[in-house]
């Protein structure tokens, strides 16, 4: 039996009992996806189905659904197998056979003989949460999580084991290290264990030649294919336009510059959040201002306080929030392109209203892209580093003439903030005041606010439920509530699986509202 609820307007959450029946249904929904199916995103009990609405309705996804979950075990195909190299030498190995009651030559013997499951990945990109049949433990996690996990430490936590690909915190027990490379973005398959691989440890002193060379085959029909563990190929978006030219010197970077494009959408099953600009609307005028295409990377500059010097002769196009603009050291219009002759200095001030300027390089600032974009995702360190003083910025080839135009409307960030929400899949863990006080409140942004997500300070949403969540696919806009009861509203750098209840999701069209959000700003939701 499958229950399904809504995500906002542009996804649907299809619950189910288990995790294997979680299993089973992202296997059957994986086989031949319809068309406007963005992404599947299994985790402990559901599996996330995104859609585009302008391709496919509710009511057509929801069929969907539900005519995959009336499909038997037998109509699915198990995914690839990876034979996983491991040396039992992690920091808590002997503290948890001791816990578990039974030697650690017991411990590595019932880790290393079963066959894995990859259930969902998340937390990380490219982190497999991995279950089997024939480990019967339930593991706590240490109580208080370490700062520092390194680079292919593995470790247990409940009934999962799982690999940590990169250097992260975390409250996992280490029992052992793997050499393997379970991300790399720049490969023909970035992860190694999506979501559905089988997976089998293999000691290192028992390993053969054969187990070291392995290349697991991409799993059918899920859109995100496993990794080819020796290849590093370009995908032919990170490839740069064949005449690049350096076209402005970074003086000072500002508050917090990062290279930016529309992001990397469809890979939430895979670990990687979408990312890209978070007002997409400001980088899209910005963009088309200079005749570039819509999704042309540009500069995302939070706070103000960028200061460059053309090369060459450079146009440039300034949107976003309302701030002042120099070049040359006279002021100049934002929201028109801008002619920046070589030598010539430009300059953003700090903001009067909003919080992010966006500038648009003509020809599109030209930076290594990861997974088919430069964005710079923040949590999950894939992109372009952040931006420097001293770093040059390459433009590549526009796609068009600058348009003729004498002015393009726009408006000034406002300090009030209205956004729109559609029903969220957890309204019922709350008290049947809580989402009326969600709408009548005026919310006011708080410090805790990044790329990630924004926390709202107001009064607390009264729950009915304090159990744990089981861990779920989120989504730009979603609003969590944690257990002090004040909102967080997920952003384009948001982990793509989360644990707090979602009580309503911002809609997409009133999401970029928030790159523009400040400190102290007010937040006034409306239900659509």
């Amino acid at each position: 039996m499958v229950t399904l609820l809504p995500m906002g307007e542009r996804a649907v959450l299809a619950e189910v009992a288990d995790l294997a029946d979680v299993l089973t249904l992202h296997a059957a929904l994986a086989v031949d996806p319809p068309a406007g199916i963005d992404d599947l995103v299994p985790a402990a009990r559901t599996v996330l189905v995104a859609f585009d609405p302008a391709r496919i309705s509710s009511d057509a996804v929801r069929s969907w659904i539900r005519a995959a979950a009336r499909q038997t075990p037998d109509a699915t195909t198990p995914g690839p197998l990876v034979e996983m190299p491991i040396r039992y030498d992690g920091a808590d190995l002997d503290e948890t056979a001791e816990l578990l009651g039974i030697p650690v030559a017991d411990l590595i013997a019932r880790h290393s003989t079963p066959e894995w499951t990859v259930a969902f990945t998340g937390f990380a990109p490219g982190f497999g949460y991995l279950v089997s049949e024939d480990w019967s433990f339930d593991v706590p996690r240490l109580a208080q999580p370490r700062t520092r996990v390194p680079a292919g430490a593995v470790g247990l936590a409940g009934a999962f084991s799982g690999a940590y690909p990169r250097e992260t915190p975390g409250g996992w027990r280490l029992i052992g290290t793997t050499d393997a490379v379970l991300f790399d973005p720049d490969a023909a398959r970035p992860v190694l264990l999506p979501p559905r691989a089988r997976v089998r440890f293999v000691p290192e002193r028992a390993r053969i030649a054969a187990a070291s060379t392995q290349v697991p085959e991409p799993v059918e029909g899920t859109g995100t294919p496993s990794m080819v563990a020796e290849a590093s190929t370009t995908s032919a978006s990170s490839v740069a336009p064949s005449r690049p030219r350096a076209a402005l010197r970074v003086l000072a970077a500002g508050g917090f510059t990062t290279v930016q494009d529309l992001g990397r959408a469809g890979r939430a099953a895979l670990g990687v959040a979408r990312s890209g600009a978070l007002d997409r609307s400001a980088l899209r005028i910005a963009n088309r201002l200079v005749g570039n295409v819509e999704d042309a990377a540009g500069l995302e500059i939070a706070l103000g306080g960028f200061r460059a010097r053309a090369e060459v002769d450079t146009w440039v196009c300034v949107t976003g929030a309302l701030t002042e603009l120099h070049v040359g050291g006279r002021a100049r219009d934002l929201y028109v392109p801008v002619r920046v002759p070589a030598g010539a200095d430009l300059s953003i001030a700090p903001p009067r209203a909003g919080l992010r300027s966006y500038l648009a390089l003509r020809g599109g600032v030209v930076a290594p892209a990861a997974l088919g974009s430069r964005s710079r995702d923040v949590l999950a360190g894939l992109g372009p580093a952040p931006v420097r003083a001293g770093d040059v910025l390459d433009a590549g080839v526009p796609a068009s003439g600058i348009p003729v135009l004498d002015v393009f409307p726009w408006s000034v960030p406002s300090a009030l903030i209205e956004v729109e929400v559609a029903a969220g899949p957890r309204a019922d863990w709350f008290a049947p005041e809580a989402l009326s006080m969600l709408i009548d409140t005026e919310w006011e942004v708080s410090t805790h606010a990044d790329r990630v997500g924004v926390r709202l300070d107001g009064p607390g949403l009264p729950r009915l439920r304090s159990d744990e969540l089981p861990s779920e696919g989120m989504r730009p806009g979603a609003i969590q509530v944690p257990p002090h009861g004040r909102p967080v509203v997920l952003l384009a750098d948001g982990p793509v699986t989360g644990g707090y209840p979602v009580i309503a999701v911002v809609t997409d069209a009133t999401l970029d509202a928030w790159g523009q959000a400040r400190a102290g700003d007010r937040v006034r939701f409306r239900r659509v």
